[in-house]
């Protein structure tokens, strides 16, 4: 795999996408549908996804691709692929509440390995580069040239005074029951897969999900958080979340930054 062709790919049709999304978001108004599975979707979901889901096979049309909006993607038996989120946190779009990401990554024999998680509305955009270091890009997010750009990483975290963030649209009372495990200084609500990365700059120390959410909710936001020294565990047996498992859903999980005696669930 050439990972320097990869992220420039991946980062510039995050930020494409990122584009197409912004256009219809400050439409005066826009069409919301059910999926099958009662979860919304809207034509800045399709817009994105037909534009990324094209430029990858494009680019590396020997990789498999799973994504969100493609049912036919969802029967793969796959350890290796290119996996996307256009639009992670359509509710938030919905609402108009700015906490929406683009999501592309590469899985590796079930790891992710790279990947980016675009927010335009928070003018925010974290990825991995071709070593695998995760990074924050700051500045015009030109589609061709690279802005400056800060090495992210983890905290230390004081278990005597933990920062929790927690879904914005997702939040119950069995996230609150495991929250409330801990000694928590100050907790934050966040949507998306943002919350994968302000545990990766050190924003938070973790961030539990004990909630459905699938693996292409996930992939981009784990890949930046390895990148920055931290993890993803499975929270029925703290084992590293994998990927790749059958229909890509995913178990309940926690994003942490090593140094927490964590509890299973």
């Amino acid at each position: 795999m050439d990972y320097d062709a990869l992220m420039h790919t991946m980062r510039r049709l995050a930020l494409e996408a990122g584009d197409k999304i912004m256009e219809i978001y400050h439409a005066d108004d826009f069409d919301v549908r059910s999926k099958s599975d009662d979860s919304p979707v809207t034509a800045a979901d399709e817009a994105a996804d037909a534009l990324i889901s094209k430029g990858l096979r494009a680019e590396f049309p020997g990789i498999a691709l799973v994504t969100e909006e493609q049912s036919d993607t969802h029967d793969l038996d796959v350890r290796d692929f290119l996996i996307v989120d256009p639009l992670d946190g359509t509710k938030e779009f919905i609402h108009r509440r700015g906490d929406f990401t683009v999501n592309i990554a590469l899985v590796e024999n079930g790891v992710p390995t790279r990947g980016v998680v675009y927010a335009p509305a928070k003018d925010r955009l974290f990825y991995t580069d071709a070593s695998g270091q995760s990074i924050e890009e700051t500045g015009s997010f030109a589609k061709d040239s690279v802005g400056a750009t800060n090495p992210i990483h983890v905290s230390k975290p004081d278990s005597d005074a933990l920062m929790v963030v927690a879904s914005k649209s997702h939040r119950d009372q069995a996230t609150d029951d495991y929250i409330n495990r801990y000694a928590v200084k100050d907790s934050k609500s966040a949507g998306s897969s943002l919350k994968f990365c302000l545990v990766a700059t050190g924003e938070a120390d973790f961030y539990p999900r004990l909630g459905r959410t699938m693996e292409w909710d996930t992939a981009a936001g784990h890949a930046v958080l390895n990148g920055a020294g931290g993890q993803v565990l499975r929270l029925d047996d703290l084992q590293t979340l994998s990927y790749g498992k059958p229909t890509f859903a995913n178990p309940f999980f926690v994003a942490t930054a090593p140094g927490i005696d964590l509890a299973p669930v």
